[in-house]
């Protein structure tokens, strides 16, 4: 009978133990379950956030950006109070021209940080992508009104100024942003270019030569000094800041290009000639080179290099206009009339001055 009594007594024990756990929790103890429960699995969820970001940004780095746009939105989809996330893939859609992608990710970003000035900024720099000058004015101005000390900002309204030759409102936003970064080489050199543009050329030199002494390294804006100077006809200067140039970059094609204009004006044919060919070796497919050498060639009497040179300027570009003109000039000392009108009429309809000269003076179309 003991036998049996003990036989019970550990199949109840054993019933006991299968019951359903926490069946006998108390409602602040669930809740209490339910909270630790959540909390680890929202823990899970940043760190998959954190660790796509961190793989993202690596990416970033080494400019993969399809890749790094693929973690950012890996790292927001696992956590979508995580703004950074945002932030930077709108930034790596930018770098990759994904310009309407980034509109709609900085959409997103500004819906949640309405006062966060950088996704304006960013968003602006994405429509001003996609050429939609308005809203990208519109978004620089609220990010500058957010961040009245934000550099960037005025740089890039001032590129967008210059490119809808507002040279004057251009010049403004870089004197901003010389005003914040007096070191800045680039806001020197690009408030010369608009300087220059209003023909201001003393002004725009001296831009330039203070951006030069700010970085030795940046051959282009010795070059705009040599273009500068050939404006004003001060030639000898000219070919000076394009010899500067050149001894900071020996392959900067448009400094070769430009010193042979130069040499064109100074009636140096032969020389202009051996830059326009140096400038085809480093860049094969740069059209102003061969339409530029068929002028030098045309000015030397060579009328059949002449245009062989500028059918190659009219190959690269169907609507190069200064092409058509030279192609012309060549023609005509070969006693090709026909094509020489043909070529001003063409060179007339793509806006030439020139063309329409030499059309009205000597076609009867």
């Amino acid at each position: 009978m003991k036998k049996l009594m003990l036989t019970l007594a550990v199949s109840f024990f054993g019933f006991i133990a299968m019951a359903q756990p926490g069946s006998d929790l108390t409602p602040e103890e669930k809740a209490y379950s339910d909270s630790i429960a959540n909390l680890n699995e929202t823990n899970a969820a940043i760190e998959k956030s954190q660790t796509a970001y961190n793989a993202g940004i690596e990416m970033f780095k080494q400019k993969k950006y399809e890749g790094a746009i693929s973690k950012f939105k890996e790292s927001y989809a696992s956590d979508n109070n995580f703004t950074p996330a945002l932030y930077n893939m709108a930034i790596a859609q930018n770098k990759s021209e994904k310009y309407k992608d980034a509109i709609k990710t900085l959409d997103a970003l500004v819906e949640k940080k309405p006062a966060y000035s950088k996704a304006f900024f960013q968003r602006g720099r994405a429509y001003q992508g996609i050429k939609d000058y308005v809203k990208a004015e519109d978004d620089y101005e609220k990010s500058i009104k957010l961040d009245a000390k934000n550099p960037k900002a005025y740089y890039n309204y001032g590129t967008l100024r210059f490119l809808q030759k507002d040279y004057k409102g251009a010049a403004s936003k870089f004197s901003k942003v010389i005003e914040l970064n007096a070191s800045d080489a680039y806001a020197y050199n690009d408030r010369g270019s608009c300087y220059r543009m209003m023909g201001e050329y003393a002004k725009a030199v001296a831009d330039y030569e203070t951006a030069a002494r700010k970085n030795e390294s940046l051959a282009f804006v010795l070059n705009n000094i040599g273009t500068t100077k050939t404006k004003m006809k001060a030639y000898d200067d000219a070919l000076a800041a394009f010899n500067r140039a050149l001894s900071v970059d020996a392959k900067f094609y448009l400094a070769y290009n430009n010193r042979g204009v130069t040499e064109m004006k100074m009636e140096r044919w032969d020389d202009a000639i051996k830059d326009f060919s140096k400038c085809i070796e480093i860049n094969s497919s740069y059209a102003p080179a061969y339409s530029n050498r068929a002028g030098a060639y045309f000015k030397a009497g060579k009328y059949k290099e002449a245009k062989k040179d500028a059918d190659k300027a009219i190959s690269l570009d169907k609507n190069f206009a200064d092409a058509y003109v030279n192609r012309g000039m060549a023609k005509e000392m070969l006693r090709d009339m026909n094509g020489a009108c043909e070529d001003w009429h063409k060179a007339k309809e793509l806006g030439s001055e020139l063309g329409k000269v030499y059309n009205s003076a000597n076609c009867s179309n």
